[in-house]
C-alpha cells in the first residue's frame, strides 16, 4: 500500500467519542476509532475517516462493453476496466469474492493513481473507462476525481454497480458518470437479507434517482433457482423497472452458475430464463436480455415495432449492426435508444 493511497473519507461525520458515521452507502456504518466499516475499506483513526484504497488496483482488463452488460452504451467499444478491494454486500454467489470479500492487507494490488489510470485507459484505445469487479462505489475517493479527469479526456465512464450508494454522493459523481449496469438481485427483502446482508429499498432508490440524474441505466438480475426465480417475483421486478425507469431500459436477465457459497445450486434452466423474458416482454419492456445463455436470440436487439433484427451479437462481440446513424430502424423508422455511436469493426487493444 503506497503512501498516495490513503485518503480522508467523503460523506461521513463525526459523532463523539471518536466514533463516526458513513453516509457514502446505505449500510450506514457507525465506526469506532480504529474499525473499519462493513466494506472493510474504510477505517476510523481517531475520529477522522479514511479511505484506505484510494488508487488501489487488484484487477485491471481492457473488455468489450457488452461484457459489463451494456448493450445500448456506445456499442462494439472498448473499455477500460479496474476493480479494486472490499464491499458493501456479502453476496454467497459472489463470482469475485477473491476481491471483494478479501482482506485488504492479504490482496496483492497495485497503485494506479487518477492521472495514470486516465492514461492508460486512453494507451489502450478504450473509449471509456469501468470502474467494475468489486464494488464501485465504495471507491468514491478515488472514482471521483478519476471520472472527472476521464471526461475531461474525452472518455466515457461506466460504474458496475450493486446500487447501494446514498443520495447525496450518487448527485455528487452523476455529472461526471455517463452510465451504469445496476444490479437488481431479486425483487425481495428476504433475499437481501439472506443473501446479500443488504436491503431492496436503497437500490431501487438509487436506480431511480441516477435515472432521473441523467445517467444511462441498464438493470442486470442474475437468476437463481430456487433463491429468486418465482415467476411472479420476476414479474413485479419488471413492472417496477417499467414504471420508474421506462420501457426503454434494458433488463438483463443472467443464467445463475455454481459459485462461492452457493456452489450446492444447479445452474438456472433455461426454461426459468425464457419464461423470465416472455414476463418482462409482457410488462412493456422493449429491450429484455437472455445473458449466460449462448446462442440465444435473446441476445440480440430486435426493433421493438416491427421485429427487425437490429444488433446481432456474439458471446461479448457485435457480428450485425443495423441500426440507421439516426439510431431508427430501417425497416420502419423506430426510435431505437442507443448512447454514442457504434464503434464499427473492431481491432484489438493494446496490451500494457
Amino acid at each position: 500500500m503506497g503512501i498516495d493511497v490513503i485518503k480522508e473519507a467523503m460523506f461521513y461525520e463525526k459523532i463523539g467519542d471518536n466514533k463516526v458515521h458513513c453516509s457514502l452507502c446505505a449500510q450506514s456504518c457507525k465506526i469506532a476509532s480504529g474499525k473499519r466499516g462493513f466494506c472493510g475499506v474504510r477505517e476510523n483513526r481517531e475520529g477522522d475517516l479514511y479511505s484506505l484504497i484510494y488508487g488501489t488496483v487488484s484487477s485491471e482488463a481492457i473488455d468489450p462493453v457488452e461484457k459489463k452488460p451494456l448493450y445500448h452504451f456506445h456499442p462494439g467499444s472498448y473499455v477500460y476496466s479496474v476493480g479494486s478491494i472490499g464491499c458493501n454486500f456479502r453476496c454467497k454467489h459472489c463470482q469475485n469474492w477473491s476481491i471483494s470479500q478479501v482482506c485488504l492487507e492479504d490482496a496483492y494490488t497495485k497503485d494506479i493513481l487518477p492521472e495514470e489510470l486516465v492514461e492508460r485507459a486512453l494507451y489502450s484505445g478504450s473509449q471509456s473507462i469501468a470502474w467494475t469487479y468489486n464494488e464501485p462505489t465504495i471507491w468514491h475517493e478515488y472514482t471521483y476525481p478519476s471520472a472527472k479527469l476521464a471526461k475531461e479526456a474525452g472518455l466515457g465512464t461506466i460504474y458496475v454497480t450493486n446500487g447501494y450508494i446514498t443520495p447525496e454522493p450518487l448527485k455528487h459523481i452523476a455529472p461526471y458518470l455517463d452510465a451504469a449496469n445496476i444490479d437488481i438481485k431479486a425483487f425481495n427483502e428476504k433475499f437481501y437479507h439472506d443473501v446479500a446482508s443488504a436491503k431492496l429499498a436503497p437500490v431501487l432508490e438509487a436506480s431511480a434517482l441516477a435515472k432521473a440524474l441523467g445517467v444511462h441505466v441498464e438493470i442486470t438480475t442474475l437468476i437463481i433457482p430456487g433463491v429468486n426465480d418465482s415467476l411472479d417475483e420476476l414479474r413485479e421486478l419488471s413492472k417496477w423497472v417499467y414504471k420508474n425507469l421506462g420501457p426503454d431500459t434494458p433488463l438483463h436477465f443472467t443464467r445463475f452458475h455454481p459459485q462461492y457459497k452457493m456452489q450446492n445450486l444447479a445452474p438456472t434452466p433455461v426454461k426459468t430464463m425464457q419464461d423470465a423474458c416472455k414476463i418482462a416482454t409482457e410488462e412493456g419492456m422493449k429491450y429484455v436480455y437472455m445473458g449466460n445463455v449462448p446462442g440465444s436470440d435473446r441476445n440480440n436487439t430486435f426493433c421493438p415495432n416491427c421485429g427487425k433484427m437490429l444488433i446481432s451479437r456474439g458471446y461479448f462481440d457485435i457480428e450485425k449492426y443495423e441500426i440507421t446513424p439516426e439510431k431508427t430502424c430501417p425497416v420502419c423508422g423506430e426510435n431505437i435508444p442507443i448512447v454514442g455511436e457504434y464503434a464499427g469493426s473492431k481491432t484489438g487493444p493494446e496490451e500494457f
